[in-house]
Formats: structure tokens, C-alpha cells, sequence
């Protein structure tokens, strides 16, 4: 096992609108918390597709990006992920190699299959389109084209993008993502933030099937960890009582903006709504920082990741920076490392 300290820590953003704030506020909390995030010396920042959500303001995910990167110097800024059935693959091709020629080597795009919306808003994104199984090979594989070098009398070619080889990473929460990117030798996130069940199981698969390719030589996997640190246990489970909220209100279809903390929050629940809550966040580490530390160390052990993807969803922006800084000193001195891929 990879000691603690060289895993790589990144973190995922879906730019929560708190209540009582507004979208530009959110806007301007994701900024700041990317560039402590570089303080910090993670290694990347990405952004999460989802739509028709009062609670989430990452829906224009290329321009969050741009925006983010922009405000920062080194860290990558990618999708997480952007959700490939509601785009067609040259309009991706065009924006991420946009952004690729504005801030080289420092973007990733990261691919999800879901529609990341409600059946309504995914027919308005995709109108008449139907989705088959075969499509998100079939637009992965276009993708790469479009992405790499122009071939000579090639008739499509996304420019920008062309050439620009943005390095592309698939995301899923089953088996049939993590069987794509071991065929195409690409790395591989699992979204165990918030579907944790088929981690361990999606991780297997991923390395026992990869197969080296021009993009990578070993399998990298990135397993995502809902975290939250405070300076004592007790602080840190008050804290995450909005995670809490926030978690129910998805099971529940209550969806909503981030909610503050409230004291004694899951005790308050029946028994199977603190059940089910327990459920999605089945990989969560919340805690003081020896809490954090002994949390990582074991999901560190069990999956062999080569890097956490934190998600980190605290009401107050000056207290999720802190639970940032507690984590990256739990874990030992961030260092730069190159990138895989």
C-alpha cells in the first residue's frame, strides 16, 4: 500500500448554492475554495455536470472551468464529469480543446454516461434523442479521435481540440464504465461519494481487465470520499448534519439548496432514513483530524486508490476551507506530482 502521503488529494465541486445565498455567491465560494485547494498542493479541481437543481450551479460546466482556471496557476481544472448523452462529442471536442489551448496541460475531461437530471430536463437537453448502450463507447471513441492528432483529408475536425489530446477519464458508480476504461486503457473514478456499494467490486474489474494503451501504462484509479474535518469529532458530525440533509433530501426527491447545520440532526430520523443515509455515504470520513487520518489510512488499504477525490459539502465557506487544511495535514505535506495521464 501506497504510504498515506503519496496518494494524491483533489476535490470534486458541484458549487452548492447555500440558503440564504445566491448562484454568483456560490460562483465566488468554488473560485476560492480552488485556489486553497492549490495552496494546498492538491492535484486537481473538477466540476460536476447536473441540471434544473436549485442547489447546484455547475451546470455550464466548460465555463466553470474556464472561470476556475483562469483563477488559478498550476492545479488541473477538469469535469467530473461532464455528461457525455447530453452533448455531441465534437461540441465537447471544441470546448475542452478551447480550454486546453488557454491553459495547457492543466485540463482534464472527465466522462459520465448518466444524464446527471430528472427524465423532464434530459429531454430537453437531448430532445428526441434515444440513448442505446452502444452510444458511450461509440462517443468515448469519437472523442479521442477528435481530440488527438488530424489525420491528412480527415473531413471533422474540432478546432480548437485537434491535437490538443486532453486527457480523458471515465466516471461511473457501476461495472460498465470501469470495464470501458480498462479496454481503452484510460484512467478510471469511481463515484463512491455517493454510490459507494459496487466500489470495491468496479475496482477489480478495472485492473484485472486494463489493458496498457499510448494514454496510460498501469491502471490509476481515483476513488471519490465524502469528507469532513473540524478540530474534534463532535464538531465534525455537527458540520456534516447539511451533508446529512442534503443526502435525504436526494432520497426523498425534497432536492434543494445547501442547508445549514443542525445540532442532533440523525438522531432525529427514523431509524431507516439513518439507515439509508449511512448507505450513501458507506465511505464518508468524518472527524477530528486523527479520526480523518485513521479513515483515510483504512480506505487507502482496502482500495489500493491511487488518489482521493474529496467532496466536501459544509454550510460555512471559511469552515470547508479549514476541514481542507486539517485533511491535507492528516494525510502528510502535499507535494506537485506529475500527472499520469
Amino acid at each position: 500500500m501506497k504510504p498515506l502521503q503519496d496518494i494524491r488529494l483533489s476535490m470534486l465541486d458541484l458549487v452548492a448554492v447555500r440558503e440564504g445565498g445566491t448562484v454568483a455567491d456560490a460562483l465566488a465560494i468554488a473560485l476560492r475554495t480552488a485556489q486553497h485547494a492549490e495552496s494546498l498542493g492538491f492535484t486537481r479541481y473538477w466540476l460536476a455536470e447536473h441540471h434544473n437543481m436549485s442547489g447546484i450551479a455547475s451546470s455550464a460546466t466548460a465555463v466553470l472551468i474556464g472561470h476556475i482556471a483562469g483563477g488559478t496557476q498550476r492545479m488541473r481544472i477538469g469535469s467530473g464529469g461532464v455528461m457525455l448523452p447530453n452533448h455531441a462529442p465534437l461540441v465537447v471536442a471544441e470546448a475542452f480543446g478551447t480550454l486546453a489551448e488557454l491553459y495547457p496541460g492543466r485540463i482534464d475531461l472527465g466522462l459520465g454516461r448518466a444524464p446527471g437530471t430528472d427524465p423532464h430536463t434530459m429531454r430537453a437537453l437531448r430532445r428526441d434523442r434515444v440513448e442505446t448502450e452502444a452510444d458511450f463507447p461509440r462517443d468515448v471513441a469519437e472523442l479521442q479521435h477528435l481530440l488527438g492528432p488530424a489525420a491528412p483529408g480527415q473531413r471533422l475536425v474540432a478546432n480548437p481540440g485537434a491535437g490538443t489530446n486532453v486527457p480523458i477519464w471515465l466516471l461511473g458508480s457501476s461495472l460498465f464504465s470501469a470495464q470501458l476504461a480498462a479496454e481503452r486503457g484510460l484512467p478510471y473514478a469511481f463515484a463512491s461519494h455517493f454510490a459507494p456499494r459496487l466500489l470495491l467490486q468496479a475496482l477489480d474489474v478495472y485492473r484485472t481487465h486494463f489493458k496498457p494503451s499510448a494514454t496510460l501504462a498501469e491502471p490509476y484509479a481515483i476513488v471519490g470520499v465524502p469528507l469532513i474535518a473540524a478540530p474534534t469529532d463532535d464538531e465534525a458530525e455537527y458540520l456534516a448534519s447539511s451533508t446529512y440533509q442534503r443526502v435525504l433530501g436526494i432520497l426523498t426527491g425534497r432536492r434543494g439548496q445547501l442547508p445549514p447545520p443542525v445540532k442532533d440532526f440523525m438522531q432525529g430520523l427514523h431509524p431507516q432514513e439513518q439507515a439509508a443515509i449511512a448507505d450513501f455515504l458507506a465511505v464518508a470520513v468524518i472527524g477530528g483530524p486523527d479520526t480523518v487520518r485513521e479513515g483515510l489510512a483504512s480506505l487507502a488499504q482496502v482500495t489500493q486508490a491511487d488518489e482521493f477525490m474529496l467532496v466536501s459539502d459544509v454550510f460555512d465557506p471559511a469552515l470547508r476551507l479549514r476541514s481542507m487544511t486539517l485533511t491535507a495535514e492528516a494525510m502528510g505535506a502535499r507535494q506537485p506530482i506529475a500527472d499520469p495521464a
